[in-house]
């Protein structure tokens, strides 16, 4: 038995149970339905120019327009994250750390013909990620696992890339890099993009503590990011404004029959300077 597969608390708090309910019972028909134009299914949001033509033509083809545009989006969203883990190998490995329903593994390994592990919390969505893995014929290559981010039981410097897509907010960020330091080979590349509140704002605006409390999370400042990644030996290689760029998603998305009631939130944290969203890229040293 290797140390990945042996057995490990995955939930070390209460708090970490209600995450992992809350995905276990998640039927959002935004990512769901995103997901069904090609079988790949992100959980998160979208970057770039907007198709705005979607919204005109005829009226009984108007959602699923809308629809494909918003997949088009965020999939180059996801685009923007692999662009930035660098030139990987067939024979490397990488992490999809929050992998959700596992649509960025399946890219990157189609993408870069590596090995790709993805971790969730949520049984449900583990099981879904394998199970598209298999109809794609990649389950030799893309593995999709059970165990909490903080404490994945991989073995050390057993990983040439980590990523999190929008998933940092569930955690304690000086845990999690301590971990991913742990786990990166020395030179490897970590990437995230998420959403953070602006040091400059203040404290977190009532726009971006209406998002932590539709998604149950907590939103961190930009400052701790790099904070953290200097205290663990992960040294930023590039950082990526993609404030501007999302806001087309959102205002598309906002038009669009799948609305959570969180748009309104997103669009006014983006406007306001209360909120942004970065990308980091940072190599273990």
């Amino acid at each position: 038995m290797t140390i990945q597969d042996a057995p490990r608390a995955v939930f070390t708090s209460p708090y970490q149970n209600s995450v992992a309910d809350y995905w276990n019972r998640e039927k959002n028909p935004v990512n769901l339905r995103l997901g069904e134009v090609d079988g790949i299914y992100h959980h998160h949001y979208g970057v770039g120019d907007a198709d705005w033509s979607v919204l005109e033509g005829p009226e009984d083809s108007r959602e699923e327009r809308l629809i494909r545009e918003l997949h088009r989006l965020e999939c180059a969203q996801a685009d923007v994250l692999l662009d930035h883990l660098g030139p990987i190998r067939p024979d490397q490995r990488l992490l999809d750390s929050g992998s959700g329903r596992g649509g960025g593994s399946l890219v990157a390994n189609a993408r870069f013909g590596c090995g790709v592990d993805g971790i969730s919390i949520s049984q449900k969505q583990v099981d879904f990620a394998n199970e598209q893995a298999a109809k794609r014929g990649v389950s030799d290559k893309v593995r999709f696992h059970l165990k909490n981010m903080l404490d994945t039981g991989f073995e050390t410097g057993s990983f040439d890339g980590i990523w999190n897509n929008e998933s940092t907010m569930y955690v304690e960020l000086g845990v999690l890099f301590a971990e991913y330091a742990r786990l990166l080979r020395r030179g490897g590349r970590y990437v995230c993009i998420t959403g953070c509140y602006n040091d400059t704002y203040g404290l977190p605006s009532k726009a971006v503590s209406e998002i932590n409390a539709h998604y149950i999370c907590d939103i961190h400042p930009r400052s701790t990011y790099f904070r953290e990644l200097a205290a663990n030996r992960l040294v930023p290689t590039a950082v990526v404004d993609l404030t501007e760029a999302t806001l087309p998603y959102w205002e598309l998305r906002a038009k669009s029959p799948l609305v959570t009631g969180i748009e309104d939130a997103f669009l006014t944290a983006y406007k306001n300077g209360s909120f942004q969203y970065l990308l980091i890229a940072a190599d273990r040293v």
